[in-house]
């Protein structure tokens, strides 16, 4: 009796579904703990529209593989919830972060009406991956201490004190995500909020971390045209804000030897 309890606990233990970020392309870049997960999956639902397929090739010979962009909202949730309740190892393998724009919450709460514990487990977004290739410090001392990551409206609603124009007046760096089809309309948003000028730096990636990334500079009076010239459509970041082409900035205090904290005292000044 006490055996069968046992089997029956480690059966329990196995409705679980994980959400995986996969990190922004490079798979060099996916977490040592995704890429354990998906080693062990008997079944992988990935997104395949904005995913580098080589992250696949983690997967273990006969596990089954699902492409989310083929595929609806409740077919995804039958196959997670029929592997979960099997006691199979389900994996969610979203792209970058599931925590950003990624519908995870809607496919939770689901599940766990239906009993089956959910885990995430974090990845690296596009954004820092992005800022990684331009050697991007995201919040600059003297610049800007904030970072603002937003979409542009379209067939996708977004509340009005989050329209662009509005987010644009902190002068801050911002990012966006999914609106690059949509840059002309972006810039003009950006300029409404009266900090930015069509001198402000800013930056379009495509593919941050793939083999193929393209990288554009420019300002927000050239960064459309640049992009409608390289074709760029989908699949890329915009970024602006000064910190992309500093004139000036601030060093940081924390290191500044007259600078107490917690583990240092400030240095004597010289007599």
């Amino acid at each position: 009796m006490q055996e069968d309890n046992n089997s029956s606990s480690r059966r329990e233990k196995k409705k679980t579904v994980y959400f995986v970020g996969s990190g922004p392309g490079d798979p060099e870049l996916i977490t040592l703990k995704a890429k354990r997960l998906v080693e062990q999956a008997d079944v992988i639902v990935y997104s395949g529209s904005l995913f580098n397929p080589r992250n696949l090739e983690y997967a273990k010979k006969g596990a089954e593989l699902h492409d989310a962009a083929l595929i609806d909202r409740e077919k995804i949730y039958q196959l997670l919830r029929d592997a979960a309740l099997a006691g199979r190892l389900a994996v969610r393998f979203h792209d970058g972060d599931p925590a950003l724009f990624s519908t995870i919450r809607e496919q939770i709460d689901r599940l766990e009406s239906d009993g089956i514990e959910c885990k995430v487990v974090p990845g690296v977004t596009a954004i820092l991956g992005a800022a990684a290739d331009l050697r991007l410090e995201l919040t600059l001392p003297g610049i800007t201490q904030t970072l603002i990551i937003t979409r542009a409206e379209l067939r996708t609603p977004v509340p009005e004190r989050e329209s662009i124009a509005e987010l644009a007046k902190h002068g801050a760096t911002m990012a966006f995500y999914l609106s690059v089809h949509l840059i002309g309309d972006v810039v003009k948003e950006l300029l409404k909020g009266g900090v930015y000028t069509e001198q402000t730096p800013a930056a379009v990636v495509y593919r941050a971390t793939w083999e193929d990334e393209k990288i554009i500079k420019g300002t927000l009076g050239d960064i459309a045209e640049k992009t409608r010239k390289e074709k760029i459509i989908k699949t890329a970041l915009i970024i602006v804000g000064d910190v992309i082409a500093p004139k000036k900035y601030e060093h940081s205090k924390v290191y500044d030897a007259g600078f107490t904290h917690g583990y240092r005292r400030a240095a004597a000044p010289e007599k």
